[in-house]
């Protein structure tokens, strides 16, 4: 909406009409239909919907201050609004009595307001764009003349154009403002940034470090220089120890457990009398413990016949008896708890059926029938195990 394109209002032409409905208004409570497309589409609607759902003088949905409603309503009823007997028309010098000014309330809106001294009314028009019954200037509302300026409130200049250029005025020096105070706040926040800037910083001033390599909790073998990673991550579950092993190299290397009979640790120290005899080996997965040696007999009947004490024979020792009472405690526990399970099993099948015997009853179904069902259902499920 530019300001070359809007015209100037004739106030006789706008208003003429509009001050005569007046003290009908003050009385009845149906609008004039002739005087709603005079009316701007806000104050048309409201006088519309409003005053179809009141028992009140339609007048007073002319001013939206409520205040000012009764001194309106006293002038619409006094003699100064009477019409001319032969004209029709309230007898006004439109150029003498009427004042108007202007003002632009933002890109879209432009209003006037005209007083009229005499009368002490005045009108807020509006310049209406894309009304159905038309663009041009309309009637926004109908108050009293303030006091003791009558555009105290409004303000407003005498033109149109001198209305636009003061618009064009505020409108610039909002922008200058606006960028004053941005202008104001951009130190603060590149300090705020800058703050940012150097927490982040630290992170990347933080000397790289290669994460120590975990090894595997499974013990660790010796493997030739020439087996590939794959193969060595994979021969480490060879020397895990089963769960269910009774043998636990952990607890025979805690427990000083003596040698079996007739047989002893390696020698450490030298042989007596010299001797060289070759060591037997008898426990073959350690090789710990080798046949204890007898000493030399210048008789070979005494050798053979059994005299010498100190000769044993070898025997084979039971099983580690820890590793042993260990199994067995494992096995009566996970039967216990077997017991317990199958035992809440057949509970949970017991109360199922007599909660379903009891539902059957309830509904009306007998004993043999219930049988029946059961029956019928077991012999399904024969059929669906084959």
């Amino acid at each position: 909406m530019t300001s070359s394109n809007i015209q100037q209002p004739d106030v006789q032409q706008v208003l003429g009409h509009v001050l005569p409905s007046l003290p009908a208004a003050a009385l009845s409570t149906e609008p004039a239909e002739n005087i709603l497309p005079l009316l701007s589409p806000i104050l048309r609607q409201r006088v519309q919907l409003l005053s179809s759902s009141s028992s009140e003088p339609w007048i007073r949905l002319l001013c939206y201050d409520t205040s000012k409603v009764p001194k309106l309503t006293e002038i619409a009823k006094s003699d100064r609004l009477e019409p001319h007997p032969v004209s029709g028309e309230v007898e006004i010098d439109w150029d003498y009595d009427s004042e108007i000014r202007y003002r632009r309330v933002d890109e879209e809106t432009l209003q006037a307001l005209v007083v009229l001294k005499d009368l002490n009314l005045t009108f807020r028009l509006v310049y209406c764009v894309g009304d159905p019954v038309g663009d041009g200037w309309k009637v926004g509302e109908v108050s009293v003349v303030d006091q003791p300026s009558p555009f105290s409130s409004f303000g407003g200049v005498s033109s149109i154009a001198e209305a636009e250029r003061q618009f064009r005025e505020s409108k610039s020096k909002a922008t200058l403002s606006n960028g004053v105070t941005n202008s104001r706040t951009a130190p603060a926040l590149d300090d705020d940034e800058d703050d940012d800037d150097d927490y982040w910083a630290r992170y990347d001033a933080t000397p790289a470090r290669t994460p120590a390599i975990k090894r595997s909790p499974a013990p660790q073998t010796t493997h030739g220089a020439n087996t590939t990673a794959e193969e060595d991550y994979y021969a480490q579950y060879d020397d895990v120890q089963p769960a269910m092993d009774n043998h636990d190299p952990d607890e025979e290397a805690n427990l000083d457990i003596a040698p079996p009979l007739g047989l002893g640790t390696r020698p450490g120290q030298p042989m007596v009398n010299g001797s060289d005899e070759e060591e037997v080996e008898l426990n073959e997965t350690q090789g710990a413990w080798t046949l204890a040696r007898a000493p030399r007999s210048p008789s070979t009947h005494s050798r053979r016949s059994g005299d010498d004490p100190n000769l044993v024979h070898p025997h084979p020792r039971p099983a580690s008896s820890a590793g042993s009472n260990a199994s067995v405690e494992k096995l009566e526990a996970a039967a216990a708890k077997q017991e317990q399970n199958d035992f809440g099993v057949k509970q949970h099948v017991s109360r199922s059926i007599k909660s379903l015997f009891m539902l059957s009853r309830a509904s009306g179904i007998d004993r043999e029938e219930f049988e029946r069902l059961v029956k019928t259902e077991l012999d399904m499920l024969g059929l669906m195990e084959e």
